[in-house]
């Protein structure tokens, strides 16, 4: 089987990301200090799409020179915050994953300046799956999109397609002899789509993947779990991390271990009950097992099944961690556990909050009572310690430690940095 297109030219705004607010508040701003109140939401809506340059001539009826002014002071603040005021429409990441597994090039064909084409593409983690970046002159004034979608192209390809929500992307691709699929959920409707002439319609970004990877089919899901030692941040953090996944275009699923679905829930209360103090380490060990089993098979693998992202507070690396080397039962003994529950459904990113585990611990039991597992000697948290650091040696492609000391917000910053080119 091969792809419809092997060469994929995308739009950006409105068709990889939903850019409206950084665009319509830097325009409203522009408009404010230029003394123009004679505007309303669908006129900043027009912005979306064109040249700036020809939006502030068209749309508001400026000269030349005040409509540069008003380009400048749009940048002014879209340098500032309105480049990050901005979302990946759900599901582009796995399209653009699944295109270049089956071996597409992909390029951007943007009227948005490359300074900030660039810039996004790379802050949302979207830029490693593009080969080429086509964007706007810095002076914005010669941002034809023929020309940008000409130059987008490869020096060769068997069959060609321009993907844009507006007018002139369709209109882009055309002038180049090449399909265009417009982008329904985008910014512009079905009338100005068909009238410039698309050759298909994607309704929404499921349609546009059939459209583009035709009986290829979709990659599976990402698997991405958080590891290290109680009181190390992860739980804090997997509530803002998730947020930056679903602003990056991920369709994702959020939950922990022991738990995350209605049996695990209920073995998660029996093996973490502080006063279950006569429960034998192999007793433990099988509990851990036993809830992950059905976790794996209720919410783990049917999600990476149907391309979902799945975020997991603790996974078998924390059994493995915990039984196996903190209370000795032995790495290979626990593993074996797991083997039939597990299946070979292992993360494809493991990240590993380093901090130093006397510190963790004093920081977890502080932050509320601790639970059967925490309250355990000081030589059990070095043992789990040391195996988590040894894993990372010995798999670095899959185990990634990433310093977690500092304050929430500053781990939550440094962790976003951290995971989006590794995604």
């Amino acid at each position: 089987m091969r792809l419809p297109y092997d060469a994929v030219i995308f739009d950006l705004d409105g068709t990889l990301t939903e850019s409206e607010p950084g665009i319509t508040k830097s325009v409203q701003y522009s408009l404010d200090a230029l003394g123009r109140t004679d505007y309303d939401d669908e006129m900043l809506r027009s912005f979306i799409g064109p040249p700036l340059f020809e939006a502030y001539t068209r749309v508001m009826g400026m000269d030349d020179e005040t409509a540069r002014k008003g380009v400048v002071l749009y940048r002014e603040r879209f340098a500032q915050v309105g480049w990050t005021e901005n979302a990946v429409y759900p599901g582009i990441p796995l399209l653009l994953r699944s295109l270049k597994a089956h071996g597409a090039y992909i390029a951007l064909a943007t009227s948005k300046p490359e300074m900030f084409a660039g810039k996004i593409a790379q802050h949302f983690g979207i830029a490693q799956y593009i080969d080429r970046i086509i964007a706007a002159s810095p002076d914005n004034e010669s941002s034809d999109k023929p020309e940008l979608v000409r130059r987008a192209l490869p020096d060769s390809y068997r069959r060609a397609c321009m993907v844009g929500d507006r007018k002139y992307d369709v209109e882009g691709g055309q002038a180049n002899g090449i399909d265009t699929i417009g982008a329904l959920y985008g910014y512009g409707n079905r009338e100005e789509l068909e009238t410039a002439g698309a050759t298909m319609i994607a309704e929404d970004v499921p349609s546009l993947t059939a459209l583009l990877l035709g009986e290829c089919g979709a990659e599976k899901g990402l698997f991405i779990s958080l590891e290290g030692s109680d009181g190390c941040g992860k739980s804090t953090q997997m509530e803002p991390l998730a947020g930056w996944l679903r602003q990056c275009g991920h369709d994702l699923v959020t939950t922990r271990e022991p738990g995350g679905c209605p049996v695990a829930e209920r073995i998660r209360d029996v093996v973490l009950d502080a006063s279950a103090t006569e429960m034998t380490d192999l007793t433990e060990a099988l509990l851990f097992a036993a809830s992950r089993a059905q976790h794996v098979h209720d919410v783990i693998r049917p999600a990476i099944a149907a391309g979902k992202t799945v975020l997991c507070d603790r996974y078998v690396d924390s059994s493995i961690a915990y039984q196996g080397a903190g209370r000795g039962l032995g790495v290979e003994l626990v593993r074996g556990l797991n083997a039939p529950g597990v299946e070979g459904t292992m993360p494809d990113l493991t990240i590993l909050f380093d901090i130093d585990p006397k510190a963790a611990l004093k920081r977890r039991i502080n932050a509320s009572e601790a639970d059967r597992i925490e309250a355990t000697a000081q030589a059990f948290i070095q043992k789990t310690y040391a195996f988590y650091h040894d894993l990372a040696k010995r798999e670095p492609d899959r185990v990634k430690t990433f310093d977690a000391d500092g304050t929430p917000d500053q781990v939550a910053e440094n962790l976003r940095r951290f995971i989006t080119p590794l995604l």
